[in-house]
């Protein structure tokens, strides 16, 4: 659900008992302490390291790391906010949130300045933040930066068992890093934390209720907080919709994911063919996939400029499933290399510069510990490998890259794990004055792990719902054919939410539709943020225009989810 970048293209006692329940799960237990009172956020300049303008200003938000010690271990998340343009039409903050897990919305004050954005930036402060473990909000690692970002790297559709056993050493060897690097905070990397710490937000901008966009898996969160908080809503907007059913999260997603992919990448063999007097890569869809499997023998054999293997070719062809703005780049890179101009390939594959390889790997760090912290995964490998195998007979060009991906999950450690970890790195930094601290406090943790493990059991997704007029309306955006979201989550949302309404917009595959190149979707979206207008329970917008050979995306037409 990973989404990396924006898209220009989101009360009862049993309430309170959830909001205050411990990482390990939702279930709260008697007694339990009340929820922690945020203090008035306070902006200022941006940190140069931000590298935002002086129009937006910076603040700090203090959470609990664990909201049931609220008392305890403080982490701070960095804010951002461009003030409404149009004082007298100011309705308060607009919280975004792009998905992920592990992306960050603190360049969301610059879309004010944007067209499609516009009225939007007249009636609402823009507000941006980095979710905890995000960038400078707690950072999140699990292995050295430059081990993570190393190229060329190899992607197989139909991997031996030479290749998986090698795929499965590592995806272990992960799940000890972040267990490693991150001890006993570890567990409180969660979608639950997550909402949490959004309602921290909201008070601390002064809101009463909450006026939120989520896309992605910012629908996933922003859903969670629905149910923990509806109360404290305003208007959501829930962007290519995340299926919420407990069942999915996330082991399931991520098979149906691999499904949805398939798809999403035949339109794309489909569009490519229907273009062969432009790209030359045949005029059918088995023939352009023929032309996508050579450059991957290629590559794997000589990698293009030493950093542009099979799974850097992966990588970049993905984002075709994600937004077909991508469609023509990625056809002109496809046929230039296999017509002797490499160039327009290597721009678009390239490993990014090794500054950013520590942005990279820190979001991965993200969006590994709150998908495997929210719920059991498989332990058996057996599992992964027969139900991976059957789905790549008919879906293979993502489903086995997704399953390395997800892995670690299969070898995550539980809480009191966790907090060993910490011990056992701290018993290495044992060699100055201070170690005898350290140690101590480690030990601490860990025999409260064991005891929280005791009292409150295994990770468990939340039920997402709501009762009838519990919730404002909400509204819901999907496409039809999105692939990182596959449609039927949109419809379990919106039957676990009375009351929602959901724009489809038919035909069309891009992930991420608010604000973006669709104009009937647009309009439902503004009418609803400016004026509370709610459509229908179900309404559907026609698909937006298909790509033509040589156009050119833009960065607001860009969705850049890095799975």
């Amino acid at each position: 659900m990973r989404a990396l970048a924006l898209y220009g293209t989101i009360g009862s006692l049993m309430v309170t008992a959830l909001a205050t329940a411990p990482a390990g799960g939702v279930t709260g237990a008697a007694g339990a302490p009340p929820a922690p009172v945020a203090h008035h956020l306070e902006f200022g300049r941006c940190a140069p390291v931000e590298h935002l303008p002086s129009s937006v200003e910076c603040g700090t938000l203090t959470v609990p790391l664990d909201y049931a010690h609220p008392e305890g271990r403080k982490i701070h998340l960095t804010v951002s906010r461009a003030r409404a343009t149009a004082r007298r039409e100011r309705q308060g903050a607009l919280v975004f949130n792009p998905g992920g897990p592990g992306a960050s919305s603190m360049e969301f004050p610059l879309y004010g300045a944007l067209p499609k954005w516009s009225k939007l930036a007249r009636a609402y402060d823009f507000v941006g933040y980095a979710p905890r473990g995000v960038g400078r909000s707690a950072p999140l690692s699990c292995q050295d930066p430059g081990k993570f970002a190393k190229a060329p790297t190899d992607s197989r559709m139909h991997p031996d068992a030479a290749f998986k056993r090698k795929k499965v050493a590592e995806a272990r060897a992960y799940a000890r890093g972040c267990a490693r690097r991150a001890g006993s905070a570890l567990p409180f990397y969660n979608s639950v934390n997550n909402a949490r710490d959004l309602d921290m937000l909201r008070a601390a901008l002064g809101e009463r209720r909450l006026t939120f966009m989520g896309a992605s898996y910012g629908t996933y969160f922003g859903a969670v907080y629905a149910t923990l908080f509806p109360g404290h809503v305003r208007r959501m907007i829930f962007d290519s919709v995340v299926n919420p059913a407990p069942q999915q999260i996330w082991y399931r997603n991520n098979l149906d994911q691999d499904v949805a992919f398939e798809r999403r990448w035949g339109d794309w063999l489909r569009w490519v063919a229907r273009h062969d007097d432009h790209y030359h890569l045949g005029t059918s869809r088995q023939a352009v996939q023929r032309a996508y499997d050579t450059a991957t023998t290629k590559l794997r054999r000589a990698p293009l400029n030493g950093k542009i293997g099979a799974g850097q070719l992966q990588s970049a062809f993905l984002k075709t499933g994600y937004n077909d703005a991508f469609w023509p780049l990625r056809a002109e890179a496809l046929s230039g290399y296999l017509h002797g101009d490499p160039k327009p390939l290597i721009a678009q594959a390239l490993p990014r510069p090794a500054g950013a390889a520590a942005a990279e790997e820190n979001s991965a760090a993200v969006y590994t510990a709150v998908e495997c912290n929210d719920a059991r995964w498989p332990r058996s490998w057996q599992t992964w490998n027969r139900d991976n195998t059957e789905i790549a007979r008919t879906a293979p060009f993502e489903t086995w890259d997704n399953a390395w991906m997800n892995l670690p999950c299969a070898f995550w450690p539980d809480r009191a794990e966790s907090a060993d970890a910490e011990l056992d790195a701290a018993a290495h930094r044992a060699d100055g004055p201070e170690a005898g601290g350290d140690l101590v406090n480690a030990a601490d943790r860990t025999a409260e792990a064991a005891v929280d493990g005791a009292l409150h059991g295994q990770r468990r997704p939340l039920d997402v719902h709501t009762a009838p007029g519990a919730l404002p309306p909400v509204l819901l955006l999907a496409a039809e054919r999105d692939a990182a979201t596959p449609y039927r989550g949109a419809v379990e949302l919106q039957q676990r939410l009375p009351g929602s309404s959901l724009v489809t917009e038919n035909g069309a595959g891009t992930h991420g539709i608010a604000f973006n190149d669709n104009a009937c979707v647009t309009a439902y979206a503004e009418a609803y943020l400016l004026h509370g207008k709610v459509p229908a329970r179900r309404v559907y917008c026609a698909p937006r225009a298909e790509p033509v050979p040589g156009q050119q995306a833009t960065r607001s037409q860009h969705a850049l989810p890095g799975k």
